[in-house]
C-alpha cells in the first residue's frame, strides 16, 4: 500500500541534496574516477575525523567491516567471542565465518549488551567483545573497555546503528580496537546501494584491511600479504556518503528533535515504553517503543497509512540453521516479542510526526491492547 507517512523516504532525502548528489556523480563519470580514487581517501579522512580516530577504511558492507575487522584483530578458529543476543545476524555470523565461537549474552531494557553477563560469560577461551550500539544508543563502554583490559580482551565494536553518539565525551566507534559502519541505504549515513567502512587508531590493523579489502594486494608496492577478499567500498559511493557526511551533524539534529515530539506526545500513553534513557546521549536510528499487543498497534498503523518495522519478530538465535544456543536471554525474548520502531528520518515533517502520535493514540482510544 502507499503509506502517507513512510519509515524513510530515500527519493525525498534525494532531493533535498540534489544538486551536491548529481554534481558529484557527474564529476566522477567524466573524469573516470571509478575505483580506489581520492574520493575514497578523502571520504575516510572525514570519516576518521567525524568519528574520531586516526583511520578510516572503506569496505563494501557493515559485515566486511566486521569480520576483516575480527581477523585484524587476531582472532580465529576455536577464539570465544562475546556478542548480544539481540542484533542483527550479521554481528554472530562475522564470528562464525573467522572460524571463532560466538558466545550470546543478554542485553538490558536500552537493548544493548549487559556488561553484569559478558562478565560472568569470560572463559580462558574468551579472545574478543563485540559490544552493539543499537538503535543509536550506544553499549556502555567504559564498564567494557575496563573488563577487556583486566582479561586482555579485542573489542571489536558493531556500530553499525550509532554513528554519532557518544558517552563520556568518546564517540561510538573510537573505543575498542575497531569500529564497524555500515552505509546500507537506510542508515544514518547510507549510500545508494551498500557500504561499510572500520574507524580505527592502529596503524596495522588500517593496513590489514586496506589489503584485506582488495584480495589481500599492496596496490601501491603490488605485493599480497595474504588472501584477502573482495569488499573494496565503491569510489562513487565513498563520494556520495562524503556529501551526506556534511549534512550528518544536521541530521542528528534533526532526529533529535522527532524524538522530543514522540517523547511529549506519547510519555502519557502507559502502554507504551519509550526509547529515553538517563545520561545517554541518543542519534535515534530508530525510535523504538515496546507496547504489549504490539502487532495488533503494527496493522492499526500501517491499516492507517503509516509505514512501521518491526526489528525483529524472531530472535536470530532461534533460526534452526544457525546452531545457535536458544535459552537464557529473557530480556532479548521479552524485546522482540513487543518492540516497533515508528517512521524516525529526516525526511518527514513535523505534522507528520504528529500524525503518528495521534494514530497511536486513536489506536488505544478505540480500546487497542
Amino acid at each position: 500500500m502507499a503509506f502517507r507517512v513512510r519509515f524513510v523516504d530515500p527519493q525525498k532525502n534525494y532531493q533535498m541534496i540534489k544538486d551536491e548528489i548529481d554534481a558529484v556523480y557527474f564529476q566522477i563519470m567524466e573524469n573516470g574516477d571509478l575505483i580506489n580514487r581520492h574520493q575514497l581517501r578523502h571520504f575516510e579522512e572525514n570519516l576518521a575525523a567525524f568519528v574520531g580516530t586516526k583511520y578510516a577504511v572503506g569496505v563494501n558492507s557493515g559485515y566486511d567491516a566486521l569480520h576483516i575487522s575480527l581477523r585484524a584483530v587476531g582472532i580465529g578458529p576455536g577464539d570465544e567471542v562475546i556478542v548480544p543476543s539481540h542484533t542483527f545476524v550479521a554481528s554472530c555470523s562475522a564470528i562464525v565465518n573467522v572460524g571463532a565461537i560466538p558466545v550470546l549474552v543478554d542485553v538490558t531494557d536500552d537493548f544493548n549488551v549487559d556488561v553484569q553477563q559478558i562478565e560472568r560469560a569470560i572463559t580462558p577461551r574468551t579472545r574478543g567483545i563485540m559490544p552493539v550500539h543499537l538503535n543509536g544508543c550506544m553499549a556502555d563502554m567504559p564498564a567494557i573497555m575496563a573488563l577487556a583490559r583486566t582479561h586482555g580482551l579485542k573489542v571489536v565494536e558493531d556500530a553499525c546503528q550509532s554513528l554519532g553518539a557518544q558517552t563520556h565525551g568518546k564517540k561510538a566507534g573510537s573505543w575498542g580496537q575497531t569500529g564497524c559502519w555500515s552505509f546500507y541505504p537506510f542508515k544514518m549515513l547510507g549510500g545508494y546501494g551498500d557500504g561499510g567502512a572500520i574507524t580505527t587508531d592502529d596503524e596495522n590493523i588500517a593496513r590489514f584491511a586496506v589489503n584485506m579489502r582488495y584480495n589481500g594486494e599492496d596496490r601501491e608496492t603490488g605485493i599480497y600479504h595474504g588472501h584477502g577478499f573482495t569488499a573494496l567500498l565503491d569510489n562513487i559511493q565513498a563520494a556520495w556518503l562524503d556529501v551526506k557526511l556534511r549534512h550528518l551533524p544536521a541530521w542528528i539534529e534533526r532526529r533529535r528533535a522527532i524524538a522530543r515530539m514522540y517523547q511529549e506526545g506519547l510519555h502519557n500513553l502507559p502502554q507504551l515504553t519509550l526509547p529515553h534513557y538517563e545520561g545517554q546521549d541518543h542519534v535515534y536510528q530508530n525510535y523504538v517503543v515496546m507496547c504489549d499487543g504490539r502487532d495488533a498497534l503494527v496493522e492499526y498503523l500501517r491499516d492507517n497509512g503509516i509505514e512501521v518495522l518491526v526489528h525483529w519478530r524472531t530472535p536470530y538465535y532461534r533460526h534452526e540453521a544457525l546452531g545457535l544456543k536458544t535459552e537464557g536471554f529473557p530480556v532479548t525474548e521479552r524485546i522482540c516479542s513487543t518492540v516497533l520502531s515508528l517512521p524516525m528520518n529526516v525526511e518527514i515533517d513535523d505534522t507528520q510526526v504528529q500524525e503518528v502520535i495521534a494514530a497511536v493514540h486513536a489506536f488505544f482510544r478505540e480500546g487497542g491492547r
